[in-house]
């Protein structure tokens, strides 16, 4: 087994930590483990995740479960069509015995940032996270702050056939490193949900599994997977299909190319490895590609799952 040196700390691929915050978050979660662990590894690349899903089937509490478990100051903002961009970033009061302006930071300075029903806020309103996400910093009123490390924004998304919905632009799903669904709990999960505890009695006992400075540790770990020359191949051919093929509207950008290499690697971190297998970078592509492809006629697969399917079909493994 190898070892991954991050800091002061050497960190084993034995990623027992990693598995310890899965099994206390799927404890609130129940049957959600491959969603939780994917969560995780957007989480451990330095991205930013959407949940897509009806209402009702634990997108919040997977968020606030995370951060519970990682130790991180954690802030809920709903989003509503009244939604302004200074309820999300913040705002300076003018006092008048000192005579001068005070910043109050917005909820958007945490750690995890819950932007829950993302899509129920005009877009003047969803463009607040923009920067934030895209830089880890926002600029109000002319000045610019720096935002938490870690910072990490789950977004929660309806359905766009709800009432009520404005569609995230192509340019803002982007910034999301991968996008999920959790679905219906299996019907084994769903009894021990009816018959246990209250979910939210459950999230007030959790504890955190690891350091905040473990967690920064960990996600340096996941830049330091090693990839190999042959694994670079496979993820350029999957590249230069999605832009060939004569099947999607555009073809994955660069910037989904670095998406899918980050997440590949997190994933061989999760799974106890130095380095990088077709295997990790299969298991990630859904998410990763899903919200990035848009089919060219309703002929064309338009689930995440389908499109990927239709990518590992035809591109074979160098």
């Amino acid at each position: 087994m190898c070892a991954v040196s991050v800091s002061e700390v050497t960190v084993s691929s034995d990623p027992g930590v990693l598995d310890a915050v899965v099994e206390q978050v799927g404890q609130v979660l129940l049957g959600k483990e491959r969603p939780i662990r994917l969560a995780l590894a957007c989480l451990l690349a330095r991205g930013h995740l959407l949940i897509e899903d009806i209402p009702g089937v634990g997108k919040t509490t997977l968020a606030h479960a995370l951060a519970r478990s990682l130790g991180l100051s954690f802030h809920r903002i709903q989003f509503t069509s009244d939604l302004l961009p200074a309820d999300i970033l913040g705002v300076s009061v003018y006092h008048r015995e000192r005579g001068c302006f005070e910043f109050h930071p917005g909820p958007i300075f945490s750690h995890v940032v819950l932007a829950d029903e993302v899509n129920r806020a005009t877009p003047k309103a969803q463009s607040a996270l923009l920067e934030a996400m895209a830089e880890q910093q926002v600029t109000q009123e002319g000045e610019t702050r720096a935002l938490p490390n870690p910072f990490f924004v789950i977004a929660t998304q309806n359905p766009s056939t709800q009432i009520g919905t404005f569609a995230l632009p192509e340019s803002q799903l982007d910034r999301f490193l991968m996008r999920l669904e959790l679905g219906y709990p299996d019907r084994a999960a769903e009894r021990v949900l009816l018959k246990g505890r209250n979910r939210r009695a459950l999230l007030d006992t959790l504890e955190p599994c690891m350091s905040t400075e473990e967690l920064v540790s960990l996600q340096e770990s996941a830049a330091t997977v090693h990839v190999s020359d042959a694994l670079f191949d496979y993820l350029q051919a999957l590249i230069s299909y999605s832009r060939d093929a004569n099947q999607f509207q555009t073809g994955l950008s660069p910037r989904a190319g670095l998406a899918i290499l980050r997440c590949t690697q997190a994933w061989a971190l999760m799974s106890g490895r130095c380095f990088a297998l077709p295997e990790d970078l299969q298991t990630v592509l859904p998410g990763v590609i899903g919200h990035r492809l848009i089919p060219i006629n309703e002929t064309t697969p338009a689930t995440g799952a389908a499109m990927v399917e239709d990518l590992l079909t035809n591109v074979p493994i160098p």
